[in-house]
C-alpha cells in the first residue's frame, strides 16, 4: 500500500503532526509526506491512501487572508500562495480509482469545543470528489496560534497514524 500525506503548516506544528502520523503509518505502508506547495495536482493510480492536514483558520481551511494574517504573526509565507483549500479544489483524483482518504487539522486548544475545523471542511471537498473517507476527521491541539503543540499531541498523532495504518492494511487484505 502507498499513502500520500499532504500538509499545510504556517508555524511548524501541523508539519510536526504530519510527520508523527507518517511515522505511525510507516510499519503498514509506504508513506510520502509532502508540503502542499510541492504536491502534484493529480493523484496517481499507485496511491491507495490520501491524508490531508492543515491548520484551522476561522473554523475552516485557511484562506489567503488568514494565511497573510499568520505571516504577520511570524508564520512562514506559503509558497505560491497555495494552501490545502486551493489544492483540494484543483485536485484530480480520476486516476486513483480506489483512493481512500483521512483528514486532520491543528487548532488552538482553547477552541476545542468550537464548531468547524479544517479537517471537517476537507472531508466535504473530498466527498464532492467521491473519495471514500475512512476515518473521522481528527484535530490535534496547539497551546496558542503560533504553538507550541499541546503536551502529548505528537504521541497521539503517531498512535492515530498507527491505528489508521492497521485498519487500512486489514481492509486491503480482506479485499
Amino acid at each position: 500500500m502507498n499513502a500520500l500525506l499532504v500538509y499545510e503548516s504556517m508555524f511548524g506544528s501541523t508539519e510536526a503532526i504530519a510527520r508523527a502520523i507518517a511515522a505511525g503509518l510507516a510499519p503498514h505502508m509506504q508513506t510520502d509526506v509532502v508540503e502542499v506547495a510541492d504536491a502534484l495536482l493529480a493523484i496517481s493510480a499507485e496511491t491507495d491512501v490520501l491524508i490531508v492536514g492543515g491548520p484551522t483558520h476561522t473554523f475552516s481551511m485557511s484562506r489567503m487572508q488568514t494565511r497573510n494574517d499568520a505571516v504577520t504573526r511570524g508564520g512562514h509565507a506559503p509558497r505560491d500562495g497555495i494552501g490545502i483549500r486551493e489544492w483540494l479544489d484543483q485536485l484530480d483524483v480520476t486516476s486513483a480509482t480506489h483512493l481512500r482518504a483521512a483528514t486532520f487539522d491543528t487548532r488552538v486548544s482553547s477552541m476545542k469545543r468550537w464548531p468547524g475545523s479544517a479537517a471537517k471542511s476537507a472531508v466535504k471537498v473530498l466527498g464532492r470528489k467521491r473519495v471514500a473517507v475512512v476515518a473521522k476527521p481528527i484535530s490535534f491541539y496547539v497551546k496558542d496560534v503560533t504553538g507550541p503543540l499541546a503536551s502529548g499531541e505528537l504521541a497521539r498523532a503517531h498512535h492515530w497514524g498507527d491505528q489508521l495504518g492497521q485498519s487500512l492494511s486489514t481492509t486491503k487484505e480482506k479485499s
